[in-house]
């Protein structure tokens, strides 16, 4: 026991400090993208057409990036450097689905909920994770969060067994023909009032499944509240549009 205590005095303080300026994510990490109108002659399409999931389209033979379809593989960033360049920001959560297509315009902050629901959710939280026919990455990152590095709890925030238990559901995965009613029993389990979060690619669009017969998407019956892009989202893309989302921070 004696061994015990002394390694963890050794391995010291372990939990990050969040928010902080002073938080510096790898070189590898993609994060929001920056788009350029200005460097791009328009109308070839080929950033379009190297996307594998048609995050990509045109207005007015400009491009526009749907981070809701984004899965950040950085290939037109490949191919069109001057226009397409992924930064370190990870900030990228987003209250409505319009919200997440991006141009060339200043990236707006994700809107806190109404005064009521602040109240209610501002400082306890607890969420039903719903993994519904996802790869595991999204489940993973959300498990990454309970760990010491990150210390999810100490903000008033866990995750719960049950749906009865829970305020709110956090979706994973493009939600297959056969986890539609599963979901939609969670949903009706979870007491009102409730908020809905979809993370993740998959969860928002479908990500690279989208299309397939099998895939379902989130129910029109199940509002979401917050959008959380990536694939999967990185932790802390999780963790700060939480936290903005209850008003936490701005």
């Amino acid at each position: 026991m004696f061994k015990a205590l002394i390694g963890r005095l050794k391995q010291g303080h372990r939990t990050m400090e969040f928010p902080s300026a002073g938080i510096k994510l790898p070189p590898r990490f993609l994060g929001m993208p920056g788009i350029s109108h200005a460097a791009c002659k328009g109308g070839c399409a080929k950033c379009a057409g190297v996307c594998p999931t048609g995050a990509i389209t045109l207005l007015a033979e400009k491009p526009v990036l749907d981070l809701g379809r984004c899965v950040f593989c950085g290939k037109c960033a490949e191919l069109c450097p001057a226009v397409f360049k992924f930064t370190g920001e990870y900030r990228l959560a987003a209250r409505e689905r319009k919200e997440l297509f991006r141009c060339d315009e200043a990236v707006k902050r994700t809107r806190t909920l109404d005064s009521e629901m602040k109240r209610i959710f501002g400082r306890s939280l607890k969420l039903r994770q719903v993994s519904a026919g996802g790869c595991g990455a999204c489940e993973a990152d959300c498990n990454v969060l309970q760990t010491l590095t990150y210390d999810l709890g100490r903000f008033g925030i866990q995750f719960a067994a049950s749906p009865r238990h829970a305020d709110g559901l956090l979706i994973t995965g493009p939600v297959t023909q056969n986890m539609k009613l599963a979901l939609l029993k969670t949903y009706d389990a979870t007491p009102a009032p409730k908020i809905v979060i979809a993370a993740g690619a998959c969860a928002i669009s479908g990500g690279i499944y989208s299309g397939h017969p099998e895939t379902a998407g989130i129910p029109e019956e199940i509002p979401v509240d917050l959008y959380l892009p990536g694939c999967p989202p990185h932790p802390l893309t999780i963790l700060d549009g939480i936290l903005r989302l209850l008003g936490r921070i701005e």
